[in-house]
């Protein structure tokens, strides 16, 4: 289907933005937020490369948001932010090019395929706000290097759950504690973002329509979550994520295997 065919109703655009706002609340306090979005884009029609483009869109405005709220309340760890934002760049860049090169078709059943990984990984439990340990030349030139070249190659290619990747890989590998993993996260996050989103609107892959008033409500979201993660209340959020999620895969397998 042509996007310049595409037409969006208002219900859908409705739905779209309220899918946003939670996906923002959600992706803010431990990632996971495109495990709703994308979902809800291919749903109400899009192909999926320019679904993938509009929620990167949505998610780069968003993940800005979370990461001036965490930086601002000193949860960024800079040493580790500043090395691993070059490499989830680099790393985004490649696997965006990889998923555009893959057939439209083929691309709507690997993210099917992709979503339900991605939502294990997304809700494996993160352990307790441990100390941060120490950073060793091992972890902060090597493992760091490593973790944002894989994970920002599956945040260029995909992304949902890219989030939870980085702040699991900070906190089990790297040993940081959770708020500060959760806010170094986003640092790493935001580069891979930027860099994808770069390729996807050279592309021309965002739907503008949807992508500018998802960006605003998912904003909205990422700076109440990241508000409500610095205060330790995302239970709640993880249950409602898991429940949506339910229901827009079951529809979409019927939709793309039916």
């Amino acid at each position: 289907m042509e996007i310049a065919a595409f037409e969006l109703g208002l219900l859908a655009l409705c739905f779209l933005v309220l899918i946003a706002f939670f996906a923002g609340l959600i992706d803010s306090v431990g990632g996971g937020g495109g495990l709703l979005a994308v979902p809800a884009l291919l749903l109400v029609g899009l192909p999926p490369h320019m679904a993938l483009g509009t929620n990167k869109l949505m998610a780069t405005v968003g993940t800005t948001a979370a990461f001036i709220t965490y930086a601002r309340n000193g949860a960024v760890v800079w040493r580790v932010a500043a090395i691993g934002a070059i490499f989830s760049f680099l790393g985004s860049a490649a696997g965006t090019y990889t998923a555009l090169h893959i057939d439209s078709a083929i691309l709507g059943k690997v993210i099917l395929v992709l979503l339900p990984v991605a939502a294990l990984i997304t809700f494996m439990p993160k352990g307790k706000n441990t100390q941060e340990k120490a950073l060793t030349p091992l972890t902060l030139y090597v493992f760091t290097p490593l973790i944002c070249t894989t994970i920002g190659f599956y945040d260029g290619f995909f992304g949902p759950g890219a989030g939870s990747f980085f702040l699991l890989a900070l906190h089990l590998v790297l040993g940081l504690g959770l708020v500060a993993a959760s806010g170094t996260a986003k640092a790493f996050n935001l580069a891979s973002s930027i860099s994808s989103l770069t390729i996807f609107l050279l592309s021309a892959k965002v739907f503008w329509l949807a992508a500018l008033p998802m960006a605003t409500a998912c904003m909205a979201g990422n700076i109440l979550g990241s508000r409500l993660a610095l205060c330790n209340g995302p239970a709640l959020i993880r249950k409602m994520l898991l429940i949506s999620l339910a229901l827009l895969f079951a529809t979409l397998v019927w939709r793309y295997y039916g």
